[in-house]
């Protein structure tokens, strides 16, 4: 890493985690200016809410779903 690029880090890593979460958001965005793919994202989520809400997604905890990815891994 540059070395200002260190100093970005020691600075960032002294915010709050809300303020780093929202400068990674902020950084993040400035790396995908097609709003297409942002209009995607927002049309698949409402695709999967509505799915869940209507019945014709079945969800399962985390603790499950995470038990069910470990067991495959192994």
């Amino acid at each position: 890493m540059g070395r200002k690029l260190e100093l970005l880090e020691a600075e960032a890593l002294q915010l709050t985690a809300g303020e780093r979460a929202a400068f990674a958001q902020l950084l993040l965005a400035s790396l995908d200016q097609d709003s297409d793919i942002e209009e995607s994202w927002a049309a698949e989520t409402e695709r999967r809410i509505s799915g869940i809400e209507c019945g014709a997604v079945q969800t399962i905890p985390i603790a499950e779903a995470l038990a069910q990815v470990r067991a495959s891994l192994k």
